[in-house]
């Protein structure tokens, strides 16, 4: 019989008649654990829960959150190869990856401890004789995260830290393929101390605990990482209900690759940004656009590198990529790969179920070239280790060509062009841009956020995440 991990909800481990079966993606045989499906009437009571803590956590020193959120850091750091290993089985990330993930998600709650220390305001004299001005910094309330599988320990690192240091309340639901890691992160800030309803774990359906999240009239903000059109109708809800809220959706990013580039750089930086952790990041570069004086060997040389990954079980030493995360996710990724050669794209390699040792959700990742910007593989997001290359004719075409798209997380280019690299900076339409770099792996403490379609609302991690967690108060004081 698996373990049954319950919810969390006003300090108390609260079961459920309904639980979730936690499959690992490597080996379909291997149950991670059962969790508890919460139902409506328990996240209503731990969004209740979550209203009744508010006050007294708000008024909570910074110095005790500091310390609570720097215990909770510490955490995660002695236990980053368990919960690393725990995290690859659930998601199928390799073992390097789950371990790394844990201890950037340790780094994140040890940088909001500092940072709940550091929350200032100021002070303005008036326009009016004797008037001081003081603008200040207070918490929202009830913050209700809800976060994706594809992370499952650093994102929702990156709002429980930042919603808990600036004094809110909250109420998580984490994606219901990954429970496991949310779980752990809940059972570390009760261990270091975090006061009975301050942090309210819900795992179960979005339809049924999302949808009470969203329309509960306590829940005063929403931060919510997901597809785009789950996003959209969050945000639709929360305007109009009057909450705050804040949407990290899709992308579609480009890597650009000019002639004069570096190429096993470029190389080296496609074959991260587009396919490790299967593919499965919001920042992946899914499409790359190359000119023409370099698009041949570019496309021979990344083939031969995509040849020699080793995609196998996660936990297997040696693997590079490991499986898709689902049975769902699988299919997702084969239609694509249908589409795009329906469409006419040339698969170059890849895009294979492969069987392994293990049942699990394996497929080789695929290459695709002759593909035109217009088609739907280069349009909409796959999220799986799939990418294109499109053939352009110089850099004023690449440009063009990398933001015709309706998505604007992240950006890159390789070139050895002081010249094009400035350009491009400027003139790419996209939260992050990525010089010589891949497109996906961003630093804990920088914004992380994008344009267009991709995001709405403050930007995530850093000392920014402040403009989301808290609200300004503009008092004004006569002195006589």
């Amino acid at each position: 019989m698996a373990d049954v991990y319950a919810n969390l909800i006003g300090g108390e481990w609260v079961t459920s008649t309904a639980v979730s079966r936690n499959v690992n993606p490597s080996d379909l045989s291997d149950v991670v654990g059962e969790y508890a499906q919460a139902d409506a009437a328990q996240t209503a009571a731990a969004i209740d829960a979550a209203a009744s803590a508010f006050p007294a956590w708000a008024a909570t020193s910074p110095q005790r959150r500091s310390d609570i959120l720097d215990a909770a850091g510490s955490a995660l750091l002695a236990r980053k190869d368990e919960l690393g290993r725990l995290l690859s089985r659930e998601e199928g990330k390799t073992l390097p990856e789950g371990i790394g993930e844990v201890t950037r998600a340790a780094q994140i709650f040890k940088y909001f401890a500092g940072e709940a220390l550091r929350l200032s305001g100021e002070r303005l004299d008036s326009t009016r004789p004797g008037v001081d001005v003081e603008i200040t910094r207070e918490p929202l309330g009830v913050i209700g995260l809800i976060t994706p599988w594809n992370f499952p320990s650093a994102i929702p690192a990156w709002k429980i830290a930042p919603a808990l240091a600036y004094g809110n309340t909250v109420v998580m639901k984490p994606a219901d393929a990954v429970p496991a890691s949310s779980w752990a992160i809940a059972e570390i800030l009760v261990q270091a101390g975090l006061p009975a309803g301050v942090f309210n774990l819900v795992m179960g359906r979005g339809s049924v605990v999302g949808e009470a999240i969203v329309s509960s009239p306590k829940i005063n903000a929403i931060s919510f990482t997901g597809s785009v059109a789950t996003g959209r109708r969050i945000g639709a809800r929360a305007f109009e209900s009057g909450k705050k809220f804040q949407l990290e959706m899709g992308g579609k990013n480009p890597l650009v690759v000019l002639d004069d580039a570096d190429l096993t750089v470029a190389v080296g930086a496609a074959l991260n940004g587009a396919f490790f952790s299967t593919g499965q990041r919001c920042t992946a570069s899914s499409r790359l656009v190359v000119t023409a004086g370099i698009h041949d060997r570019f496309v021979a040389a990344l083939a031969e590198k995509m040849a020699a990954l080793k995609v196998d079980h996660a936990l297997k030493p040696g693997t590079d990529i490991g499986p898709v995360v689902s049975q769902d996710q699988l299919e997702q990724d084969l239609r694509y790969i249908a589409i795009a050669k329906d469409e006419g794209g040339r698969l170059v390699t890849g895009g294979e179920r492969l069987t392994r040792e293990t049942e699990g959700y394996y497929l080789s990742p695929a290459l695709f070239a002759d593909t035109t910007n217009d088609m739907r593989i280069n349009r909409e997001e796959v999220f799986g280790p799939v990418a294109s290359v499109v053939r352009v004719r110089d850099y004023d075409e690449a440009l063009a060509v990398a933001n015709d798209t309706e998505f604007g997380l992240s950006s890159g280019i390789c070139t050895t062009s002081l010249k094009h690299a400035t350009h491009y900076k400027r003139h790419a339409q996209a939260g992050m841009v990525m010089v010589n770099l891949p497109t996906a792996g961003v630093d804990p403490h920088a914004p992380f956020g994008g344009r267009k379609g991709s995001s709405y609302g403050a930007r995530e991690q850093g000392a920014y995440a402040r403009e989301f967690y808290t609200t300004i108060k503009t008092a004004y004081v006569f002195g006589g």
